[in-house]
């Protein structure tokens, strides 16, 4: 039977949501769960998203297959008391045969969280410290200069297909903390942090919107490539609808 569900993960001690040879990983743990409820039998699991070293997610969504010996609620349970204390799932639910939610999926949406204040330990494990004041409506004014349908080149890692639609950038406040919201059908490698990076330069009053805009327009790394730190990255929600053909050159934030 194929399952899909929702998971969540502080992604401090991961190398990343994907598999990788000698390093802890999301995906391994995941699997390896599996495996310790089906006699050592390897289960492929499946990410919407390819999330990188130190990105958390609250809202990953997961597809694997299973044999169905145990009822879904208690599927669920068997896995979270398999899974270590940094990685949940949640709302886990049958799904058709040769469902993938990397190929489902309409939009991802990430949020970028900055504790923009004086030190907070807690906070900062999953929020990146700035000290220095930051312009959130100039963020936000710069935010706009991405949405609609563009080549990212200038703010993604080399990609033969460079060209993305970004929904929504929306940067908020509330008190001392700052965050920044980018929804889009599909990213680039490093995407998200590197538009991050440019809106603190907004901020922080080094760069404006019309600077932003003559980055994304050159197509040459903006800011010497330069991305925020992943502490402060989360992918919050993807969007599931109607299954899409599978593209080549196709990417996740990572």
């Amino acid at each position: 039977m194929r399952y899909r569900a929702t998971v969540e993960y502080d992604g401090t001690d991961f190398s990343g949501f994907q598999l990788q040879p000698g390093a802890r990983t999301v995906q391994g743990e995941l699997e390896a769960a599996l495996a310790r409820l089906g006699n050592g039998e390897r289960r492929p699991v499946d990410g919407a998203g390819r999330t990188d070293a130190g990105v958390h997610a609250t809202g990953q969504v997961i597809a694997f297959t299973d044999s169905g010996r145990l009822p879904a609620n208690r599927l669920l349970e068997a896995l979270n008391g398999n899974l270590p204390p940094d990685v949940a799932i949640r709302d886990l639910r049958r799904v058709p045969q040769g469902f993938h939610p990397r190929y489902a999926a309409r939009y991802r949406e990430y949020r970028y969280t900055v504790w923009n204040g004086s030190r907070s330990p807690l906070r900062e494990r999953t929020a990146l410290l700035i000290r220095t004041p930051l312009d959130t409506a100039a963020m936000a004014r710069a935010g706009a200069v991405f949405v609609g349908r563009h080549d990212f080149s200038a703010f993604g890692a080399a990609d033969v297909q460079p060209v993305r639609t970004v929904y929504a950038v929306r940067v908020r406040r509330s008190g001392q903390l700052v965050t920044i919201d980018v929804r889009a059908d599909a990213f680039l490698r490093g995407m998200v942090r590197r538009i991050v990076a440019a809106l603190l330069e907004v901020g922080k009053g080094s760069m404006d919107d019309a600077g932003v805009a003559a980055a994304l327009a050159d197509r040459r790394p903006a800011l010497a490539g330069a991305a925020a730190p992943a502490r402060g990255l989360c992918l919050r929600h993807v969007a599931l609808g109607r299954q899409r053909p599978r593209t080549t050159g196709e990417h996740e934030e990572r």
